[in-house]
């Protein structure tokens, strides 16, 4: 009994030991993050929205100083709030705020506003030396039938041309740009446009022109901003996106003129047009292009776009990485590829539908260097089948095919037809994957690949559900 009762003096001893060390320990480890430089905190801070740095000062007295010195503003108005009582909050922030330079000023408001407090608070970041500027800016929330904004705008204040610190220039939303004739970003290398309105046809060129180190331009461009006709004339530029949103009856129109011959990365979303590149893209890594438009376009207006794709793939035929979805109901007018080689292109993401089979077959015979194809199918029936036959002859695919994946996989008879031709003519295959609806079943499938002749005696073959 003495033993036992030793012992258990023995284990409660040691639990009690336990817990003392590990309440050292969580308190050490807060005193360690408590004692860490004022520097590496505001660091830390600066990636928290301004309302939640500013509630650490409520810590301890160690914290209470730190947020007005983080190189970082998030302002973002709270709807709870009403407008004026806000715009105080805001004023407060920036007048305690005591950082000699930003980093980083976000500024997001979703309410009536005068332009005066707006045009002050860019400048007291402008002031300060800001990198990065944010703008979105909703004066009011009205829109349209198709919800597009048609509020009231915002006008940027001329002294934001002027800045010559600003590396990143975000802006989005109820936003009016109209630029003067001369001025210079010196430092802007990254420009994002989403959504704003332009003071006339050739806005975007003159802001353009005022850019001459920039690198990274995204433009996302509703078809109520006036603008039909622009050129993107940038030496500097490697990344560009540009992204067409439209949801009226009748299809946009514009004219694009692209002078960028340092361009590594293109992207182009939304409604395809007339798109003219200057120069040949020698430089170009990696394109994705993903073309949409709304039934009425091609049903009412018997507009088709299969000429207009091959003349875009033409111009990117330089990428080492394609992805491309070229639509559907758009791809129904034949196109031809001819005279272009892809050789330099390794790896290809395609959206298949039943219009565009011949646009896919068409880069496989041009492109002798593709070692990874990935197939995604996006149809659920077989309507308007746009199909090519498969060439007789062997060699036509490259002799480097490792990686062959295809999503949405149904036994369909043409689909089929192109698994059973990449397994012949892919000698290096390596490996396949299949991905089918639940609706079909593992074994059915796997069964019917594994009876076609191929002539890789490595590849390993799988399927999924997707």
């Amino acid at each position: 009994m003495a033993n036992s009762d030793s012992n258990t003096q023995s284990e409660s001893k040691r639990r009690r030991l336990e817990r003392s060390l590990y309440k050292d320990t969580v308190v050490d480890s807060s005193d360690r993050f408590s004692n860490l430089p004022d520097s590496l905190l505001c660091h830390i801070l600066s990636f928290l929205p301004t309302k939640e740095a500013v509630a650490t000062a409520i810590l301890s007295n160690r914290w209470k100083p730190l947020w007005i010195l983080v190189p970082a503003l998030d302002l973002k108005y709270n709807c709870c709030k009403k407008p004026i009582s806000f715009t105080y909050i805001v004023y407060r922030v920036l007048a305690l705020h005591i950082a000699s330079s930003l980093r980083s000023f976000r500024l997001t408001w979703y309410s009536p506003c005068s332009s005066f407090h707006l045009d002050t608070w860019i400048h007291v970041a402008l002031a300060r030396n800001v990198q990065q500027l944010h703008l979105e800016i909703y004066l009011d929330g009205r829109q349209d039938d198709s919800h597009v904004y048609v509020g009231k705008l915002f006008w940027l204040p001329s002294g934001l041309f002027t800045c010559k610190t600003v590396v990143v220039l975000e802006l989005s939303g109820g936003i009016g740009l109209n630029p003067p004739p001369s001025f210079q970003f010196a430092s802007l290398k990254i420009l994002r446009l989403s959504k704003i309105r332009y003071g006339s046809t050739n806005n975007i060129s003159t802001l353009l022109s005022g850019c001459p180190v920039l690198e990274d331009l995204s433009v996302v461009r509703e078809f109520t901003d006036n603008v039909i006709s622009f050129k993107i004339n940038v030496h500097s530029l490697k990344r560009l996106h540009i992204e067409f949103i439209s949801y009226k009856p009748e299809p946009p129109d514009y004219n694009l003129e692209i002078h960028t011959p340092a361009l590594e990365y293109f992207r182009l979303s939304g409604h395809l047009r007339n798109i003219v590149f200057h120069e040949k893209l020698v430089h170009l890594i990696e394109a994705r292009v993903d073309i949409y438009a709304l039934e009425d376009w091609t049903r009412v207006y018997e507009i088709y776009y299969g000429d207009r794709i091959f003349k875009l793939l033409r111009a990117l035929n330089n990428a080492k990485f394609l992805s491309l979805f070229p639509g559907d109901k758009e791809c129904i007018a034949f196109g031809s590829i001819y005279p272009s080689m892809f050789q330099n292109l390794v790896r290809l993401n395609f959206k298949v539908t039943p219009s565009n089979w011949h646009v896919l077959l068409a880069l496989l015979l041009v492109a002798p260097n593709l070692e990874v194809l990935v197939v995604n199918k996006d149809y659920d029936n077989e309507n308007r089948l746009c199909w090519m036959e498969l060439p007789d002859a062997t060699g036509c695919l490259s002799s480097g095919l490792t990686t062959f994946n295809f999503d949405g996989f149904e036994n369909l008879e043409h689909e089929v037809k192109f698994v059973k031709y990449i397994l012949k003519e892919a000698r290096a295959l390596n490996t396949m994957t299949i991905k089918i609806p639940a609706k079909l079943s593992k074994e059915d499938v796997f069964e019917t690949l594994s009876m076609f002749p191929g002539l890789s005696t490595t590849c390993l073959i799988t399927t999924s559900f997707e």
